[in-house]
């Protein structure tokens, strides 16, 4: 029994020495001056320690001491950063150096189409499919400075750079940005930046090299369509649901005009070639006043030059200016594109128009080729419409989707390569 009892006292009294030795001794009273640096200071305050003493005083009924309190303070603090502070940034997935593209490729690229024999060419067969969104894609745009590059804003909130001609990874980049569908996207004039809007009500601009949103401008609507200035790269107009039109400045991040007239929603703008005036299009669906479907701004003056321009009931959900000639044309929901004067008064040519495609309620585009002699329409029907600009005669019909094809884009530089999006959310580049 003697033994017994010896061998358990020895045991218990070993047991107490290793809790004598796991109780630390009493801190010092931390001084008021700089409380947070003292902490820092001592090794035993470490942040990455603390997770035994969060579990202790996690257990109900014990006792927490101001000192360990102010531990937990200071803990928090150091391993939770400040939301604001952090910059988001998007996985790379492909390269968008022009480096990846095939000599063939780049070599035309880089003619800039500066051989006017290919003018007045149009594109005769599918080049490339490019699939990521997996809802609608409302806008595509050529980079201006970057000729290998393409950009899409979809309604599945994504804004999508592509590497159109890379040979081993077309998809370059990704950004979630926006949360909720996104309706416009433009490059910035120079550089790797671009701006996009959407139903967040605000237009985000992103350094594309490293995949950072470096701008927020916010709105109090849906903004549906951007636009930068022809002449200054630092201003950009916006348009939204609400009807309210802005000259943003990026350099401010404000917006330093407003052109107000009780719009309805802004379906689309576009600056005139020497950048003095801009035309607005409006839904004009919920009222039956049809004058202000378009409106032609003075952009210095903020104010309207006329707004009687077009005053059939339909609504345009596309308007551009001719690059060289003194006019304009709208995309009618009447299923034809209408040509007008850009000298006032503005006048409909009522003697031609461009109409063998469908709209059908769609937000189908249109634009000009580089030489300002062919006009290309999407098409409720899937297909892609090319118009003579001079005689509104059609050229040819190219079928690109199922479903309707939404946006149309000549490439800035090669004349014969256009780019199109559709409601199934694939683009098609045809050559």
């Amino acid at each position: 029994m003697d033994l017994l009892f010896n061998a358990y006292s020895a045991a218990s009294d070993e047991e107490d020495d290793d809790e004598k030795k796991l109780v630390r001794p009493p801190l010092k009273r931390i001084r008021r001056e700089n409380p947070t640096l003292q902490l820092q200071s001592l090794p035993e305050y470490c942040p990455n320690n603390y997770s035994n003493q969060r579990q202790e005083a996690s257990i109900p009924g014990r006792y927490i001491s101001k000192r360990e309190r102010a531990i937990s303070a200071v803990a928090s603090r150091v391993s939770e950063p400040d939301p604001s502070s952090m910059v988001i940034t998007s996985p790379v997935i492909g390269s968008i150096s022009e480096s990846d593209v095939p000599f063939g490729i780049l070599s035309s690229l880089r003619c800039k189409g500066k051989g006017h024999a290919q003018h007045g060419q149009t594109p005769e067969r599918l080049s490339k499919v490019l699939t990521c969104h997996t809802k609608p894609v409302n806008s595509i745009q050529w980079s201006p400075t970057h000729d290998h590059l393409l950009a899409s804003a979809g309604m599945d909130h994504m804004v999508c750079i592509w590497n159109v001609w890379s040979k081993s990874q077309q998809k370059a980049r990704i950004f979630n940005y926006h949360n909720a569908a996104v309706k416009d996207v433009r490059w910035l004039p120079q550089g790797f930046s671009l701006l996009s809007c959407g139903y967040d009500c605000s237009s985000r601009l992103v350094d594309i090299e490293k995949g950072i949103e470096t701008q927020i401008f916010k709105e109090d609507q849906v903004v549906g369509v951007i636009k930068f200035h022809p002449e200054n790269s630092n201003l950009f107009l916006s348009g939204g649901s609400k009807g309210h039109l802005k000259l943003w400045d990026i350099r401010v991040g404000k917006a330093m005009c407003n052109y107000n007239r009780n719009l309805g929603p802004v379906l689309d703008v576009d600056f005139s070639y020497d950048a003095k005036h801009f035309i607005s299009s409006s839904d004009i669906s919920r009222s039956n006043v049809s004058e202000n479907s378009i409106i032609v701004w003075d952009v210095s003056r903020q104010v309207p030059l006329s707004n009687q321009v077009y005053v059939e009931a339909y609504t345009c959900p596309c308007v551009r200016y001719h690059p060289f000639d003194p006019v304009f044309i709208a995309q009618s929901h009447g299923n034809y594109i209408a040509i007008f004067s850009s000298n006032p008064p503005f006048k409909l040519d009522k003697y031609k128009r461009y109409e063998s495609h469908g709209v059908s309620g769609f937000p189908i585009k249109c634009n000009f080729s580089l030489d300002g002699e062919t006009l290309a329409s999407g098409s409720s029907d899937g297909c892609i419409y090319f118009y003579s600009y001079r005689s509104s005669d059609l050229i040819r019909k190219i079928k690109a989707y199922e479903q309707a094809c939404l946006d149309v884009a000549f490439h800035p530089h090669v004349p014969n390569v256009i780019a199109s999006c559709g409601w199934n959310g694939e683009i098609s580049v045809f050559e």
